[in-house]
């Protein structure tokens, strides 16, 4: 049996991720950002979409390891999510990603009600590297969970050009 070549394996997820299973979503959605392909970037942004969290979450995760800038936006609009899941891999994703631009947006979710998704977004705005978040970051200094305040510092020390 032959093997299939990177790009045959992406057309074969990409199509498996329109399957009207949700096993083979969550199966497609996870293998598209195994391989990183940029032509699965706009099937993982519809993806965002899908009325299942398991597949939104893994598309945010996806897209985040596929570092597409194409994928910013959507991934802005997720913060939003009544999902925590969503709201943490959207927010990780946009860390990933890199894009400055996402930083006012992630501010908000560093008074999240979810710790994961203030841990989540502290080091997002440490990966992003725009200095806008360091107030916000300072004030994170404090939050109630020593995780985030873990994150949050270690998010200024990049920001201000302290990190080892």
């Amino acid at each position: 049996m032959a093997t299939m070549n990177e790009e045959g394996r992406a057309s074969f997820f990409i199509a498996l991720l329109q399957s009207p299973h949700l096993d083979d979503r969550i199966k497609a959605t996870e293998a598209l950002g195994v391989l990183r392909d940029k032509g699965a970037v706009e099937i993982l942004v519809a993806a965002l979409e899908d009325p299942f969290v398991e597949v939104q979450w893994l598309a945010a995760q996806s897209l985040g390891k596929i570092g597409d800038s194409r994928a910013v936006t959507s991934l802005v609009q997720k913060l939003t999510s009544e999902n925590k899941w969503v709201r943490q891999g959207s927010a990780w994703a946009l860390g990933k990603i890199g894009d400055p631009s996402a930083a006012g947006a992630l501010l908000p979710l560093l008074h999240d009600a979810k710790v994961p998704v203030r841990k989540n977004a502290a080091w997002a705005l440490g990966a992003l590297g725009n200095p806008l978040a360091i107030p916000a970051l300072e004030e994170a200094l404090s939050d109630s969970d020593e995780s985030v305040r873990n994150e949050a510092g270690k998010a200024l020390a990049r920001l201000k050009g302290t990190a080892s």
